[in-house]
């Protein structure tokens, strides 16, 4: 009995190396036979955000994810055209409530000393972030959630407070780099993202069709839109925009929280 045995036990091991085996070689698909997932969010809650970004994503029926700062002037004023966006199916998504980063960093002598996440315990940072997620719920509605630190800086007073956020978000852009290198490795909570600044239409195409090439995902994030800070021009993004809404069969655009959803259910 006991020579069957093994022949049987050793049998369901191969079967199960080789679904194992099989399940490592199949590619990461992603919906419609698209080859690639594009992200197109915007940071800060600007004013040519609304002017701009939102009526030409509308335009070319594209949906994008909004980084709300709290405490930005701009929602303070236009409060009701943020809200219009989350009805037409933008995201609304976490940036904190004081954009605090580290002034000790490289190039940060213009955050003031009032707003240096070097001076924030981790506990600090974790409320202002969950105060923002009530916020945004009340603006919304939505429960499900995105966010992006500000800076990119995991850091409240040299202690990581990113992990202690996990479990409020569906997902978190938490590096540098516009395309991911691989789906199968893919840490939801360090996604990486690229901030484009002063560049072409054909530069950010560009970024798309190498995410195309790779069967993974493209993410921008973009401040100003033709206006503000760190801003590239109206035209340029528009190109991207013509470019992704003329190529739907290649490009699946959507909202970060929509793509990551998708990502997570198939693991």
């Amino acid at each position: 009995m006991i020579k069957p045995l093994c022949n049987l036990l050793f049998g369901f091991g191969l079967m199960s190396l080789g679904t194992h085996a099989l399940a490592a070689d199949t590619p990461f698909t992603w919906p419609k036979g698209a080859k690639a997932a594009v992200n197109l969010a915007y940071d800060d809650a600007l004013d040519s955000q609304l002017d701009h970004a939102i009526p030409d994503l509308n335009k070319y029926g594209l949906k994008g994810t909004f980084y709300l700062s709290v405490a930005s002037p701009s929602l303070q004023t236009r409060l009701e055209d943020w809200r219009t966006a989350a009805k037409q199916g933008h995201e609304l998504g976490n940036h904190s409530i004081f954009h605090q980063c580290a002034k000790s960093s490289p190039g940060r002598e213009w955050v003031s000393v009032d707003r240096d996440l070097d001076k924030v315990s981790v506990v600090q940072m974790q409320d202002q972030v969950k105060v923002a997620n009530s916020f945004l719920h009340a603006i919304d509605g939505k429960t499900e959630r995105t966010y992006t630190p500000p800076c990119i800086d995991l850091n409240a007073g040299g202690s990581n407070y990113i992990d202690g956020l996990k479990s409020e978000f569906v997902a978190i852009k938490a590096k540098s780099g516009g395309v991911t290198p691989d789906m199968e490795t893919l840490d939801p909570y360090a996604v990486s993202v690229d901030f484009p600044t002063n560049v072409t239409g054909e530069q950010l195409i560009a970024v798309v069709k190498e995410a195309a090439a790779k069967g993974t995902m493209a993410n921008f994030t973009f401040h100003g839109v033709g206006g503000d800070h760190l801003s590239v021009s109206r035209e340029a993004h528009e190109q991207l925009l013509k470019y992704l809404a003329e190529n739907k069969d290649i490009y699946w655009t959507d909202t970060f929280v929509n793509i990551m959803k998708y990502v997570k259910a198939q693991r």
